[in-house]
């Protein structure tokens, strides 16, 4: 039973650089919901000192001699206990494996105390989702999304998304206006995201189901998605059973 207040994460720092141990140590000092419990250099010691401390927090760098974070990641991940784990690195090319091990957040050094501020709302809002539901909600699909935009990586709810288009080996995520590409095959994403909520039409697009305000039959056995925003997309000979299924037809 953790004896300390709710909103505090008891917090394992872990990087093979001893000068960036000390600014996280700096950083961490500066944000009242974390209580720094170690420091670990290498991921055999992460490993040993989680399985000791129990932290409810690890502050991961991602490239290390011996065992990676990706490593300790997975590692940690098997615990019935697993803690939290926030990626910290100056490599934005792993987010995509970084959100298949389920991590909080992924931040970019050098670190900014507002950026892992960020990140600690996150990962005190996802133990508060545990306790009050009493488990973790269904994780078998995607909920967020990392995308590289300018100097960070920012964090997209998959709610917020509501169409997905295919560029060879990215996809490309519209919000709102905006679009971001992910390096992600628009086949191995389909697996991921839930398909109560997305439903593929097209070898190349994937739709956000509430998205769709309509079919359109244009004949010869040709059928069109109508968007909420007025835009009509053919659907696929391959998808067209399932999108019609998705109509009740």
């Amino acid at each position: 039973m953790n004896d300390n207040p709710p909103e505090t994460l008891r917090t394992l720092i872990v990087d093979d650089e001893p000068l960036a141990i000390e600014r996280m140590q700096v950083l961490c000092a500066e944000i009242p919901q974390l209580t720094v419990i170690g420091t670990a250099n290498d991921g055999e010691s992460a490993l040993r000192l989680s399985e000791k401390l129990s932290p409810d927090l690890l502050l991961l760098d991602m490239t290390m001699p011996g065992k990676d974070g990706l490593q300790v990641a997975a590692e940690v991940g098997k615990s019935d206990k697993s803690p939290a784990v926030i990626f910290v690195t100056a490599h934005e090319n792993f987010a995509v494996e970084a959100f298949d091990l389920e991590a909080i957040d992924y931040v970019l050094k050098p670190v900014a105390t507002d950026r892992l501020e960020r990140a600690i709302e996150r990962a005190l809002a996802r133990r508060n989702a545990i306790s009050e539901n009493g488990a973790a909600a269904d994780d078998r699909w995607l909920s967020e999304f990392w995308v590289p935009h300018r100097s960070e990586l920012l964090r997209i709810d998959a709610s917020e998304v509501y169409r997905i288009d295919a560029e060879r080996d990215y996809v490309r995520l519209h919000v709102g206006e905006t679009s971001y590409l992910l390096l992600q095959t628009i086949a191995g994403l389909e697996e991921k995201l839930d398909p109560e909520k997305f439903i593929r039409i097209h070898r190349s697009a994937i739709l956000r189901r509430d998205h769709i305000s309509g079919l359109r039959h244009e004949g010869l056995g040709v059928w069109s998605a109508e968007l909420a925003d007025g835009e009509e997309l053919r659907i696929g000979r391959t998808y067209l059973k399932k999108v019609k299924a998705m109509a009740g037809r």
